[in-house]
């Protein structure tokens, strides 16, 4: 029996669920009417519970709020995998991570032959299509400190342009927070979490010269029809951000931790337990509530580049001729169960952000499922591109019409070792095709957070049954794809 115990409670997010994946997108011919252009925004590594339009009362990011006003905000988009590489190459070749084959960090070309990835389609089909910075997959901090390509896809752009920054190198005030118990280890590299308060303004670090180049790219083809992908990197670690960020967040004390539960380990599988807790971490209270402000202060700086873009966006009067997409490769976990980071199969980690502004339709919320994979065919129907009817997203333009209106019944998201199966009532994990790592089942309307693991009581044998035979099922569609023929 788990016994609850709260260090502090961070704010519940209401409605944050998942997405629903089926068969291939039926093909579909193009409507006559005038093209819209493209501006996919993308960061790294943020979860949607540090927004401020999801429900954040300590964060404000007034730029991504303002476009959530105006267009649709999703509240149960997921992912496809729960880590950069796999999700990125997911919703830019239109197929599951399992049905390329893409479980790491490299791109999707050699799988997908010379099939069409997102972009691509749109440069075919007369657009000027550029990436700025991290769209397919891009080591940070490494790849950001040297201004590399790392997996990106040179097809699928008229042009690139990479944006290099100092990341944990950056002057200011720093400090390793993970693995180092004793305040000796100096500020370091890697996939580590860093907090570095950093000297100079928003133009020295990657996602502010991210802004500047999108603001000249929107000028310089603003009588074009553009595609443009722009991604930033924070608040993917190191936490790096101009100082004035930090203010709203200090003294760092002041951030509130998740609810805390006494054994909320102890009924999960091993292969349920994320790759980073405070506990492998060797982060104390202190470090843990640091962590939550250096991330925050992250997240601060990212929409105030998002702020400049959109700005830009309304000064070059593209507003109703240009669709505006914003979300985030995966979510991330601050504390909840412990966990840190991406990669879990729990909602704080396979949950996204998404938002959705088309000129000319009402702004809404809707509750119905989505997954990144339904980008590809949406974005092609509403600008009147024909969908390949080979796609393995949906194509969910009706719900920006009638945010009531459901296309999906359910997610699918992995992570490399185990498969989430997230429908209304419940969350299914599975660990192993065979489940020989072990299932976490979940009553997502009784236990939200995701605290009493079900599957082990004889009761949900029936509930645990039917998900395996919905899991049998969707493998083979995900596998029953085009990839090994022409």
């Amino acid at each position: 029996m788990k016994i609850r115990f709260s260090i502090a409670v961070l704010f519940l997010t209401a409605g944050l669920s998942s997405a629903v994946p089926e068969a291939s997108a039926a093909a579909e011919t193009p409507t006559a009417k005038s093209k819209y252009n493209v501006l996919f925004i993308i960061s790294d590594d943020l979860t949607a519970t540090a927004l401020s339009c999801y429900g954040n009362k300590v964060c404000s990011t007034p730029n991504i709020d303002r476009l959530a006003a105006r267009g649709t905000r999703f509240t149960r988009a997921y992912c496809q995998g729960t880590f950069c590489g796999p999700s990125r190459a997911s919703f830019m070749s239109g197929y599951y991570p399992h049905a390329t084959g893409v479980l790491g960090y490299i791109s999707p070309r050699k799988a997908i032959g010379d099939r069409e990835t997102w972009s691509q389609h749109f440069k075919n089909a007369g657009y000027y299509t550029a990436r700025v910075s991290k769209i397919f997959h891009m080591g940070v901090p490494g790849g950001i400190e040297k201004g590399t390509d790392g997996a990106d896809d040179p097809a699928s752009w008229t042009e690139k342009f990479n944006s290099q920054g100092p990341e944990w190198k950056a002057p200011g005030i720093g400090e390793t927070l993970e693995g180092n118990p004793d305040g000796k280890k100096p500020v370091v590299g890697g996939n580590t979490f860093v907090v570095v308060e950093a000297d100079g303004d928003d133009l020295v670090h990657s996602d502010g010269k991210t802004a500047a180049k999108a603001c000249e790219l929107i000028q310089r083809h603003k009588d074009d029809t553009f595609f443009l992908g722009v991604g930033f990197v924070r608040p993917h670690v190191p936490f790096v951000a101009p100082k004035p960020y930090y203010k709203s967040f200090l003294p760092y004390s002041s951030m509130l931790l998740p609810e805390k539960v006494a054994g909320d380990w102890d009924d999960i599988p091993r292969a349920g337990i994320n790759y980073k807790t405070s506990l492998n971490m060797k982060m104390d209270v202190r470090r843990q509530k640091k962590a939550v402000g250096g991330y925050y202060a992250s997240v601060a700086y990212m929409d105030a580049q998002v702020g400049k873009v959109l700005n830009v966006l309304k000064e070059a009067k593209l507003d109703d001729k240009t669709i505006v997409i914003f979300t985030s490769d995966h979510g991330y976990h601050l504390g909840e169960h412990d966990f840190w980071a991406k990669v879990s199969l729990h909602d704080e980690s396979a949950a996204v952000p998404l938002i959705i502004s088309v000129p000319d339709k009402q702004p809404a919320v809707c509750h119905s499922f989505a997954e990144l994979l339904d980008l590809y065919p949406t974005i092609s129907s509403l600008c009147g591109l024909e969908v390949p009817a080979r796609l393995q997203g949906k194509n969910i333009s009706a719900m920006l019409d009638n945010p009531t209106h459901t296309v999906r019944d359910a997610a699918f998201c992995v992570n490399g070792r185990g498969f989430l199966l997230r429908e209304d009532r419940w969350a299914y994990i599975q660990y192993g095709e065979n489940a020989a790592r072990g299932i976490e089942l979940f009553d997502m309307k009784d236990d939200p957070k995701q605290y009493s693991n079900l599957a082990g009581l004889p009761r949900f044998k029936p509930v645990v049954d039917a998900f395996k035979a919905k899991f049998a099922a969707k493998m083979k569609a995900v596998r029953d794809n085009d990839l090994g023929r022409k």
